[in-house]
């Protein structure tokens, strides 16, 4: 577990090496819009969050960079994972199952969290670790040399996750680096050490993953799944703007706009009692009269923070 008293260390094994040493982004998607930064690394010393920006997009001892994708139709698509940077395959492991991790599930994965995955030896000590992917897809066998950006197989839902996504682990001669904070100091706005990636990434600290329109309230598990939206009509008996959002901070408020053709339907606020690492909320009205006038739907989710917004998704449909 990743800790303070591991700073001193982490600071003499990165600081050398911080200029020479180089990462590419190890997913094949679009951050912030195809896919986002889930968890960063947990650089806080006891049982409380923090990330390099002094945030909370993270949980207690988490060692790595989470990187997600939206829904699990999202990942059935399939998403290459690519290695972040030339290096030879130490150890590979495939063959396990794709879901959703439950509690009881923890004797069947038997310590193996990372469910199916890679490491890779690079020079002057790094090592980088790719966590949580689709089974069947490692494209690389032990031994092999690979070359930044080679893909190494597809993010899945293997493994100790609730959510499909990459989980990367880096570190040097065994001890795990923040790669947006390599030399270990908290600045919180992440410029006291150059980070390792090779392009500059958006910054996260929350947001809306996915937006859509039902006739009801969907279940969660159709929202993860990516199979919630349905396509309204002028008999549907309900209109339902929801969102899927992650990152979410007790005081977060989330606002819900649906709005038709002769205007608002319906808006709603909600105020987070807890932080939620990924979250839905959804509002909506009855049909009132014997059909919805036909037209343009659209409907709105905002995330706010602190009176300010943090993210937003929209989405429209026209009712025929």
């Amino acid at each position: 577990m990743f800790r303070h008293l591991a700073a001193i260390a982490i600071s003499l094994a990165a600081t050398s090496a911080a200029g020479e040493f180089s990462l590419q982004i190890p997913v094949d998607c679009t951050l912030g819009d195809t896919c986002h930064i889930q968890h960063y690394m947990d650089r806080a010393p006891g049982p409380e969050v923090l990330d390099f920006l002094c945030g909370a997009l993270s949980y207690d001892g988490h060692q790595g960079t989470d990187f997600a994708l939206a829904t699990i139709a999202d990942m059935q698509k399939g998403v290459a994972v690519l290695a972040a940077a030339d290096g030879t395959v130490r150890a590979t492991r495939d063959g396990m199952a794709d879901r959703i991790f439950a509690n009881s599930d923890i004797t069947a994965i038997d310590g193996r969290d990372c469910g199916n995955g890679v490491v890779i030896d690079h020079s002057d000590g790094w090592q980088t670790q790719y966590c949580h992917m689709r089974r069947g897809s490692i494209a690389v066998q032990q031994g092999q040399t690979v070359a930044a950006g080679q893909q190494l197989g597809a993010i899945g839902l293997s493994g100790r996750t609730q959510f499909p996504h990459l989980h990367l682990t880096l570190r040097r001669d065994g001890t795990v680096v923040d790669p947006f904070e390599p030399n270990g100091v908290d600045g919180c706005d992440g410029a006291d050490a150059p980070a390792l990636w090779q392009d500059q990434f958006p910054s996260f600290a929350g947001g809306i993953i996915d937006v859509g329109l039902a006739e009801a309230v969907p279940d969660y598990s159709d929202i993860k799944a990516g199979k919630a939206g349905q396509m309204l009509s002028t008999a549907s008996p309900a209109m339902v703007v929801f969102g899927l959002a992650y990152g979410g901070q007790k005081g977060d408020m989330i606002e819900m706009t649906l709005t038709g053709p002769e205007g608002r339907i319906i808006r709603q606020s909600v105020t987070l009692d807890k932080p939620q690492a990924q979250f839905f909320r959804a509002t909506g009205r009855k049909r009132s009269g014997s059909t919805w006038p036909r037209g343009l739907y659209h409907g709105t989710i905002r995330l706010l923070r602190g009176g300010a917004e943090l993210n937003s998704r929209s989405v429209q449909q026209t009712v025929r």
